[in-house]
């Protein structure tokens, strides 16, 4: 997914950018970088995060940014940031977050207009490059900011770092977040809430879809106000959110033990006790412990002090071998047990089905898998979850093209897939859970999600489950 922060105090920025982007490593997991200015310079640094840590990475360097009152920081899931431009608009820097679903339109659009990329990424042109290109089309940063709005399909929220200010302008339905937070020195924009608390920052609010600010050590100026309609991503609060974050004024730990209750009150089983695939598991198997009067207990327990990130390497063969050597199985919990076990959501299936193979051999009699969102249909156009895998490689299509015997799978065939009253969902579940070697597997209903996330359906978007999206 990526996230972003950014701070305009009256003091030193410089440990606040520093550790407020760290509190977003998370979110992504290839490159990170940070830009500040310094009152005569704007100075820049990226690294690769594929195999390090964020803070060992920038830690050594942080003295060349001394003396910065204003700076922005990103972890990014693709490509290299910040991008930092000169131009008829003065020097500035960019970060983004989303996907620019159109990049090969707009590209092929500039590109004839002989506007060239000299910034790549593995070969590819950078969307954060483009991003600056369109902003400095405009005679000021508000028509730029309108150009990006107006360009740009899928999603992309971004923050300009200029001499005097920062920008901050959330993606038109709002699909990625931005939180304004404040303290008696200035201000931060940020991706995530979490990052505010130890920085000694309350948060204000958060941005609208489609609207953009100014934030000065003075205060925070309106440059294009809210849109009307809103899908801000559900996962958020399913898988990319951590525990302790706000979006929307909703706790990301307490949707998820709503999210597991609502699992717990539609199922009779009961087991010995629920667990969660850590990390983003364990809130939900929480509140279904809690809804179920069942204890929570942890048969496996991850192993972080060599193994800290989710998927570093690129590779996907070394990505599953990194997640099965995480996962530590605890025998004390496994002999004999009947298990019932949450986890956020199944993308390739490749992964449980490792897991499920490992808890076989520590003796668990019985293993459950509820997931915490519905069957993942659709690949995400809006974010980099799931965007990078064709329709194919998603464990519901594969099961759904074998059920079928076609590999045209038109909407009219998707459909039923997407009701859990449907006979052909409840087959494909049946079919999920034996080629996992689950003795049960069922998915949260996206009525049940959300209600559990408490707000409108309408201003959630809810593509992966049903393709249900503005464009």
């Amino acid at each position: 997914m990526s996230g972003f922060f950014g701070c305009v105090s009256r003091k030193e920025c410089v440990a606040d950018v520093f550790y407020g982007t760290d509190y977003h490593s998370h979110l992504g997991t290839k490159k990170a970088g940070m830009a500040f200015y310094n009152g005569e310079d704007f100075v820049r640094s990226i690294h690769s995060i594929e195999s390090a840590y964020f803070r060992n990475k920038f830690e050594p360097e942080l003295g060349r940014f001394i003396g910065s009152y204003l700076g922005i920081g990103v972890i990014s899931d693709m490509e290299s940031q910040p991008i930092t431009v000169t131009s008829h608009l003065g020097r500035f820097a960019v970060v983004t977050v989303g996907r620019i679903d159109n990049l090969e339109e707009i590209s092929a659009q500039l590109l004839k207009e002989k506007i060239h990329f000299a910034e790549m990424s593995g070969s590819a042109i950078n969307p954060t490059e483009v991003v600056s290109i369109l902003i400095n089309k405009g005679e000021t940063f508000k028509e730029g900011i309108e150009n990006v709005y107006r360009m740009v399909k899928g999603s992309c929220s971004f923050l300009i770092l200029t001499d005097s200010c920062i920008y901050a302008a959330r993606d038109k339905f709002g699909r990625t977040p931005i939180i304004i937070g404040k303290n008696e020195f200035g201000y931060v924009v940020a991706s995530e809430s979490s990052s505010f608390t130890n920085l000694g920052y309350n948060i204000v609010r958060d941005l609208g879809p489609h609207e953009a600010i100014r934030v000065s050590k003075d205060g925070i100026t309106p440059i294009i106000a809210a849109g009307c309609r809103k899908q801000i991503c559900s996962f958020l609060w399913v898988y990319y959110g951590y525990p302790s974050a706000y979006y929307e004024g909703i706790n990301v730990e307490d949707a998820r033990y709503r999210c597991g209750a609502a699992m717990a009150k539609r199922d009779e089983l009961t087991p010995d006790f629920a667990a969660g695939i850590p990390d983003s598991g364990v809130g939900h198997a929480i509140g279904y412990s809690n809804e179920k009067g069942i204890p929570y207990k942890r048969p496996f327990v991850k192993y972080t002090p060599t193994w800290p990130r989710s998927f570093m390497p690129q590779n996907q063969s070394m990505r599953d071998l990194v997640a099965k050597m995480k996962l530590l199985p605890n025998e004390a919990f496994t002999k004999g047990a009947r298990i019932l076990f949450l986890d956020d959501s199944i993308v390739r299936g490749t992964q449980l089905k490792d897991n499920v193979v490992k808890l076989r051999e520590c003796g668990v009699k019985e293993i459950h898998m509820r997931i915490a969102c519905p069957p993942l249909v659709y690949p995400c156009v809006f974010l980099n979850f799931s965007s990078s895998r064709s329709n194919f490689d998603l464990f519901t299509r594969r099961v759904i093209r074998d059920l079928e015997g076609t590999s045209d799978l038109t909407e009219e065939i998707l459909k039923p897939y997407t009701d859990p009253d449907s006979v052909q969902y409840k087959k494909m579940l049946e079919v999920m859970a034996q080629h996992l070697g689950l003795d049960s597997l069922k998915f949260q209903r996206l009525d049940d999600l959300v209600k559990a996330i408490g707000i409108p359906k309408e201003d959630l978007c809810t593509h992966c489950w049903d393709n249900s999206s503005y464009l």
